[in-house]
């Protein structure tokens, strides 16, 4: 059974930083590119950043409100386990935020590519 188990989210003032991690388990981890996306209250889920397998190739959402410059995601094979660096964080960054793992290693914006999903951890900025 696949699982996937976020953690790290929390409250943080705006500009601080919070590190989310997504571990692994019940599949073969280097074999699938992993995600992140998030949903805020209202919204639709949101893609936010993506891996691919072995690491080479990073993705981050190419929004107006760009989470690219701030946001850092990695991955650890050997730990099976993917990463999320936040920094600079905004009250707009609020939402649940989920990993999702894909075998395709394309179309990696798109949910509708990932075969597993995490629960989600909340991650809330005040202002």
């Amino acid at each position: 059974q696949v699982q996937l188990v976020e953690s790290g989210g929390g409250l943080v003032q705006a500009g601080g930083s919070l590190r989310l991690s997504c571990a692994a388990s019940g599949l073969t981890f280097r074999n699938y590119a992993m995600g992140w996306f998030r949903q805020a209250p209202g919204k639709e889920r949101e893609f936010v950043a993506a891996i691919r397998w072995g690491g080479g190739s990073i993705y981050y959402a190419d929004t107006a409100d760009s989470v690219k410059g701030r946001f850092t995601i990695s991955r650890d094979n050997a730990k099976n386990t993917v990463y999320l660096r936040m920094n600079t964080l905004k009250p707009e960054d609020t939402a649940v935020y989920y990993c999702a793992a894909a075998s395709l290693d394309y179309g990696l914006r798109s949910q509708h590519t990932y075969d597993y999903w995490g629960q989600g951890t909340q991650v809330t900025v005040s202002s």
